[in-house]
């Protein structure tokens, strides 16, 4: 059941946002040279690696800068800024959706590197697909701003990280298609305010 909700939702989804799609990818591809889309490595169900899509929201560089994006970030484009800011960098994962590598609703996909560094509970959050949406995004909407200074990623490994898998362990252990629907609401609500 799932499964076709997360079809249908993502299809519908990608129908009546493909106009903004166009808009987003022409503003991207003008503001800064580079692609249009960002392929990162992501590890989703089961430890399995996948290629997660958003719109490019950083200046291309040489990959020398950190993987998780701090405040202040100098690699974030002006376009970037306001894509970030609205979550419409994050809509492309609409396809990973389609394409079975994600669901609407489901635990943040994490950088191969991170997920290395999982102790063996942390782990059981690959037994779920990951998601678009989670009960920790959005209580974590504002993440970047709680990674400031020379330390922002031991913050980032030793508080945020422990506590985002805490939050949707829990809310995946008792989620259900209603749950999941309300999640979608306060994301939507989440990113108008």
């Amino acid at each position: 059941m799932k499964r076709i909700f997360d079809l249908v939702g993502s299809l519908v989804g990608l129908a009546i946002l493909w106009p903004f799609f166009l808009v987003i990818a022409v503003a991207v591809k003008l503001s800064s040279r580079g692609p249009v889309f960002f392929r990162g490595n992501r590890i989703g169900r089961g430890g399995v690696p996948f290629k997660l899509l958003k719109f490019r929201t950083m200046r291309v560089n040489d990959g020398s800068g950190p993987v998780v994006t701090t405040a202040g970030d100098t690699r974030v484009t002006a376009v970037g800024r306001v894509l970030r800011k609205y979550k419409l960098d994050e809509l492309p994962q609409l396809v990973n959706v389609v394409r079975g590598e994600m669901s609407l609703v489901g635990p943040r996909p994490e950088d191969p590197r991170y997920v290395a560094m999982y102790t063996p509970e942390q782990r059981r959050i690959l037994d779920f697909l990951p998601g678009l949406t989670s009960a920790a995004s959005i209580r974590y909407r504002d993440e970047e701003q709680l990674l400031t200074g020379p330390d922002w990623e031991r913050t980032y490994i030793d508080v945020v990280m422990p506590e985002k898998i805490r939050i949707d362990v829990e809310y995946l252990e008792r989620r259900s298609l209603l749950g999941d629907v309300r999640l979608i609401a306060e994301t939507l609500l989440a990113v108008i305010r």
